[in-house]
């Protein structure tokens, strides 16, 4: 849940469009019927890179190439867990509330246009549910953002899950042998919903949730000023060692899509810890602070204006500053809404 008041010179991000509602659950659609989708990279290309590849045929089940572990699924689950907030709302975006058991882990609250169907679906745990406690809930499928979600801690092994006829999902971009430089494009984002849709029967939803977020990124980008020489650091976190974020994760993919750039597009991963030095010599014009519970945006604010070195950039003494949810920082459907809020908030800065 975000907390802390909106700062004057902060601007604060929207959170998505109604786009998430697109379409509803079409249950005569089975996973047989479900058309092959394909990874692809920004420019349309087939790519398995990073990515996962579901196909499936007339008479038989969909297989995906998940994060290089084979997903086989008869037919659509009727009893799917989420875990992590992205998950959860890709399901909801597609109409599938009534074909999940359980949830976990929020890190804001849902979006507006989610709450009274999420409200139908059981939470499970506030963060990640033990093993006992999924398999209590009698899952036929696990999908999870991160792979924390599948820790001996929390889901378990993924394999092992299969074995016991739990079908998994892990968002392709938090793949742990995606390479450390390789960028996230957005369309490894809408391949993750496309994957989602063959799994659970709702191709249909699927693709008129990506069509439209690729109408709505399209116009975002169409309309924004020319800000591409226009510096921006993403702070999500961290106050001796603050945590940017680096060349190849969402904030990397979120500022790229927005024609912006990123200070520390030079360094791997899709986080980095830097020194406040570093955020010196780069001089950011604009610095976006990324709100969570548990370091809020107004936390930052007061960190940077009293770290010396941080608080006499321009940036700082001028109130640059633009505010977004840690939730749209995970590749999800909010990312689309968060390049447009984004481009706004710069615009309304300059």
């Amino acid at each position: 849940m975000r907390r802390g008041a909106a700062l004057a010179g902060t601007v604060a991000l929207a959170t998505l469009a109604a786009c998430g509602n697109a379409a509803t659950d079409d249950e005569a659609t089975t996973a047989a019927d479900a058309t092959p989708t394909g990874a692809a990279t920004a420019s349309g290309d087939s790519s398995p890179a990073g990515t996962s590849d579901a196909t499936s045929t007339a008479s038989g089940p969909v297989i995906i190439d998940n994060c290089g572990l084979q997903v086989t699924v008869d037919a659509p689950p009727q009893r799917a867990v989420t875990m992590n907030q992205s998950a959860t709302e890709v399901m909801l975006a597609l109409g599938l509330e009534d074909r999940m058991a359980g949830t976990a882990y929020l890190d804001d609250a849902v979006l507006p246009q989610f709450a009274d169907a999420y409200a139908t679906v059981p939470v499970l745990s506030e963060a990640y549910p033990s093993q006992e406690a999924l398999l209590d809930a009698e899952p036929d499928a696990v999908y999870g953002a991160y792979p924390s979600a599948f820790q001996p801690d929390a889901a378990g092994d993924r394999a092992e899950l299969h074995e016991l006829g739990v079908s998994t999902y892990l968002s392709p971009a938090a793949c742990p042998d995606k390479a450390p430089d390789e960028p996230l494009e957005i369309e490894t984002v809408w391949q993750e919903i496309q994957d989602i849709g063959a799994i659970f029967g709702a191709t249909d939803q699927a693709a008129a949730l990506v069509e439209q977020q690729r109408s709505d990124l399209a116009e975002a980008v169409a309309a924004a000023d020319d800000m591409s020489s226009t510096t921006v650091m993403w702070w999500d976190g961290g106050t001796d060692a603050p945590s940017v974020g680096a060349c190849c994760g969402a904030p990397g993919m979120i500022m790229n899509a927005a024609g912006l750039q990123n200070v520390f597009a030079d360094i791997e991963g899709n986080w980095a810890d830097v020194s406040w030095e570093q955020v010196a010599e780069r001089d950011p014009d604009v610095i976006v602070l990324v709100d969570a519970e548990w370091s809020t945006a107004e936390e930052k604010r007061d960190t940077i204006e009293s770290t010396p070195g941080a608080r006499e950039l321009p940036a700082v003494a001028d109130g640059r500053f633009v505010e977004v949810p840690f939730s749209a920082t995970t590749p999800g459907v909010r990312n689309v809404r968060a390049v447009a809020d984004l481009i706004t908030g710069v615009e309304g800065l300059q």
